[in-house]
Parts: C-alpha cells; sequence; structure tokens
C-alpha cells in the first residue's frame, strides 16, 4: 500500500463466484473482465457485488462459480451513457486475488474505507418508522486527476451527524458495500429491476483541512 492513492479507498472482501467473467474493456493490450460475487451479510441475505478483474491477475476463461475468492481493491466509478441520461456505474477493481478455502474465524468479509469530500448536498429523512437515514455522495480521489464518485448511507446517530456536513468537507468512512433492488420506471407502461450499490456507513468522521 505504497501507493498514496491506494490509501484513501480500500476494498477487503470476501464471497464466493456467482458468474463467469464478461469481457468489459481493454488498456495497452490488458484485458478486464467482470465478475460478481456473493457476500454473506450477518443475517440470512447476501449481497451480491461486481468485480472489475485484470486477465494478469486470474485465468478469465475458467469458471470458478462456487469457489471463494478473497480479494483486495478499490470501490470505483464510471459514468455511462445511458436512456439519454449518465448512470453512475459501481463496481470493485480488484488489484489482489486469492482463492481460499474456508473462512476464518471473525474474519471480515466486507469492508471499505474512504477519505474523500462531500461533492453533494446530504440528504436526510426519516422512514416512516422513524428511522434515521442521510445519504451522502463522497468524491475520492484517484490518481491522474481522476475521482470515483461513491453513493455512501449511514443510518441513526451517524445520519444525524452528516446531516449537517457541507459540500467540500472532507470526510473518512468505514463500511460495507451493499447491493440493493429497486424498480426504475422507464416509461408510462414499462418498469425495469435494477440493481444500486452503495456504502452502509458503519464509522464516519469530519476532518479539518489545514
Amino acid at each position: 500500500m505504497t501507493d498514496k492513492m491506494f490509501d484513501n479507498n480500500q476494498v477487503f472482501m470476501m464471497g464466493e463466484v456467482v458468474s463467469d467473467f464478461q469481457f468489459s474493456h481493454e488498456v495497452f493490450g490488458e484485458g478486464f473482465y467482470m465478475v460478481e460475487i456473493a457476500v454473506n451479510r450477518l443475517s440470512n441475505y447476501a449481497d451480491y457485488i461486481p468485480l472489475m478483474v485484470s486477465e494478469r491477475l486470474v485465468d478469465t476463461t475458467q469458471d470458478y462459480t462456487g469457489e471463494l475468492v478473497r480479494v483486495v481493491g478499490q470501490f470505483r466509478s464510471y459514468n455511462r451513457h445511458d436512456e439519454k441520461k449518465n448512470r453512475l456505474v459501481l463496481s470493485v477493481f480488484v488489484r489482489e486475488w486469492e482463492f481460499c478455502e474456508e473462512l476464518e474465524e471473525g474474519e471480515k468479509t466486507n469492508q471499505i474505507f474512504l477519505d474523500g469530500y462531500v461533492c453533494k448536498e446530504p440528504v436526510y429523512r426519516k422512514t416512516p418508522l422513524g428511522r434515521e437515514i442521510a445519504d451522502v455522495l463522497l468524491a475520492v480521489n484517484r490518481s491522474y486527476g481522476k475521482s470515483d464518485y461513491i453513493p455512501c448511507i449511514c443510518w441513526g446517530r451517524n445520519a444525524r451527524f452528516a446531516s449537517g456536513f457541507e459540500v467540500g468537507n472532507h470526510v473518512q468512512i468505514l463500511g460495507r458495500i451493499q447491493s440493493r433492488e429497486y424498480v426504475k420506471r422507464v416509461n408510462e407502461e414499462e418498469t425495469e429491476r435494477r440493481i444500486a450499490y452503495e456504502v452502509s456507513v458503519s464509522k464516519i468522521d469530519f476532518l479539518e483541512d489545514e
């Protein structure tokens, strides 16, 4: 982790491969592929997380469905032009890939650390049952002047704290990546099911920049 740009966006994840590799794109002759893993929560629910993997890390011609893997990487975003709109697409860019036999006791299966800047006014609300929620969009700097835009969701005490943030505030977040299915209305007659990815925040700190 000598790369400073890696220090501000760190993902550690362990899960079961649930898809085959699909070609995504090529950069300077290096092919990148998408694959999905299922990561169990403490409940019986699993989050289905998309990974972007280089063909140099693993043999992408093989089918590893059912295999347990441990990955280290970054949560990255890019804008995809879709239906006359830009759509934010999120995935874990894998830097390390390791097959493993079983989950070690007490091992974290889904953890993310982000150090970035609030880039949109936080949205604070309450559920019908009175649970407090705040949505925070975080811009995390990457090399070559790029940034990743990561949607984060805070609950309870963290939501109240985050509701006071302003655009440009420097914050650090610890949490987990989760998937959430929702229904998108395409037009008056059509709807389609989509999956959103976000960081469920367990800890959030405000940093005073010098």
